[in-house]
């Protein structure tokens, strides 16, 4: 198998035929638990993209692990780059789904590094550090507890009441959306939803997020 061919398999998932599109309900449960978003899809994403991980480590148990860990990296900012292209155009309406498909596609670029450098991406640990590389806890513990529901319950429930009618929910989506794929309120946001502009933004800032987010995942699996 050549090296372009290993890259591209590094960015497949043989579950979903390569695409990386969110899967039905999870956008309504981002809706219903915005506090919570990231959460829901670093679940939903171990449960899903680490199956297809341990395959693919599998399959290359005789090459390096970092150079398995660089092809996915490769392959996962040109994913993002390609799919912050064709997105955006639609302003506030598809910002949610668009920040969504991100962070999913990096969710399976971090669980495939995880299992380059030999670690079990289906392991329990693994969202959690997830939500930690993602720059959302502080240490995997913490991250844990709140994917078992215990860690931030009261806090949850108290911000979810304050929130008035499905436009406060949906704001409070994006916003943790954002979080989890690495952007920030303001200039970087504010740009995914400049009609003529949002194309090239969301394609130079996706692949800048995702690589950065790449360089993380490596240093903390490498042995």
């Amino acid at each position: 198998m050549s090296e372009r061919e290993r890259t591209v398999e590094a960015g497949s998932d043989a579950d979903d035929g390569g695409r990386f599109a969110v899967p039905r309900g999870l956008l309504d449960r981002l809706r219903a638990d915005p506090v919570r978003a990231p959460e829901h899809l670093a679940l939903a994403a171990a449960e899903i993209h680490g199956p297809a991980a341990r395959r693919w480590a599998s399959s290359h148990t005789g090459e390096q692990p970092d150079e398995l860990a660089r092809m996915a990296k490769r392959r996962h900012a040109s994913l993002s780059r390609y799919g912050g292209a064709i997105t955006g155009m639609g302003g506030w309406l598809t910002i949610l789904p668009d920040l969504a498909a991100l962070a999913w596609v990096q969710s399976h670029m971090v669980l495939f590094i995880a299992a380059a450098h030999g670690h079990d991406p289906t392991d329990p640990m693994r969202p959690a550090e997830l939500l930690v590389l993602q720059e959302l806890y502080d240490d995997p513990r913490a991250a844990r507890e709140a994917l078992d529901g215990t860690g931030k319950r009261v806090a949850t429930a108290l911000v979810t009441r304050r929130l008035t009618g499905r436009r406060g929910k949906d704001r409070l989506a994006v916003r943790r959306m954002a979080q989890m794929a690495g952007k920030r309120f303001g200039t970087r946001l504010g740009g995914r939803m400049i009609p003529g502009f949002a194309a090239i933004f969301n394609a130079v800032v996706n692949e800048r997020d995702t690589r950065a987010l790449a360089d993380r995942a490596i240093d903390f699996y490498r042995p």
